[in-house]
């Protein structure tokens, strides 16, 4: 049994908190949303009065699962008189942040972690609120050799898939390279379909020629963009998301810093960039990405 503490208690945080306590581990939560912590307790979760709280409860690993980087560096240092977690956590506490961050931000993480005695690893995952409700998620992990050995029993708790992609920020290196692809091949998806309707194509069609040829992807396979031909995708239940909008554009923002940063000509990626920011600015920023169809379709 592992004590942790696990901050961040949202849509992705309470499942995954849940499914360690499941797992036989000690969890002692909190979250800065009142209801976040309450649906936490209802859900037979300890919880703690405050973030710094958790820490100082005896726990051997701190999980954040918050929503930017900015976040995440504030509550490891403190801020307006509010003592950091790194102080406030015991001599060698393992620093697991499950959030989707800047590449940047994560290795900072680390540093600032390593510098005040502890051990940090960035941990980001893919599977949205279905994969954190049935431990399926997939983790990619930037760590030394030691602290993933660490952190893997945890993680598998967690999730079907845990991968080590190297040191401090290739975990968010990962994830930023795999949603830039799925971005652009749910764009691509969408297209396809609005195009097949034009031609006169029904999507049962469509769909039983792609997902059985070189079309064949995640985001025509699970996450097809019309009704019908996949029953548990968002289109079925009006676009709830799944992965919102909003989100996807925010991991586009943090591709777009890399890209920037490396010189890389990714132009696709570029491209979804800006569609994902003027869905995002309208009703799609509480729909699922795959309702990016929508603005294919009407041709904004």
């Amino acid at each position: 049994m592992t004590r942790v503490a696990f901050l961040g208690l949202g849509h992705m945080g309470l499942p995954m908190a849940k499914n360690l306590a499941a797992a036989g581990h000690a969890v002692v939560g909190f979250d800065v949303f009142p209801a976040a912590t309450e649906a936490a307790s209802v859900a037979g979760l300890a919880v703690a009065a405050s973030a710094v709280d958790a820490v100082r409860s005896g726990v051997d690993v701190v999980i954040t699962m918050f929503q930017t980087g900015a976040q995440v560096l504030g509550a490891y240092r403190g801020a307006d008189g509010v003592e950091g977690l790194l102080a406030a956590a015991a001599p060698g506490t393992l620093f697991i942040d499950c959030s989707t961050i800047a590449v940047d931000d994560a290795r900072a993480a680390h540093a600032l972690a390593e510098a005040a005695g502890h051990r940090g690893i960035d941990a980001p995952v893919s599977g949205g609120v279905v994969g954190a409700e049935n431990a399926t998620l997939a983790f990619m992990v930037g760590a030394s050799d030691d602290d993933f050995a660490a952190a893997e029993p945890l993680l598998a708790a967690m999730g079907r898939r845990v991968v080590h992609c190297g040191g401090a920020g290739l975990g968010q290196a990962a994830k930023v390279c795999n949603n830039m692809i799925l971005a652009v091949s749910q764009i691509a998806v969408a297209e396809a379909f609005v195009l097949g309707e034009r031609l006169g194509l029904s999507h049962q069609a469509l769909f039983d020629v792609a997902s059985n040829a070189s079309g064949q992807c995640w985001a025509l396979t699970t996450n097809c963009p019309v009704p019908g031909p996949v029953p548990t995708s968002p289109a079925n239940r009006d676009y709830q998301p799944g992965f919102a909008g909003a989100l996807m554009n925010k991991d586009l923002g943090l591709a777009e810093q890399a890209i920037a940063l490396t010189g890389v000509d990714a132009r696709m990626g570029m491209l979804a960039r800006e569609l994902y920011r003027q869905f995002a600015d309208g009703p799609g920023a509480g729909q699922d990405f795959s309702g990016i169809i929508h603005t294919i379709r009407d041709g904004r």
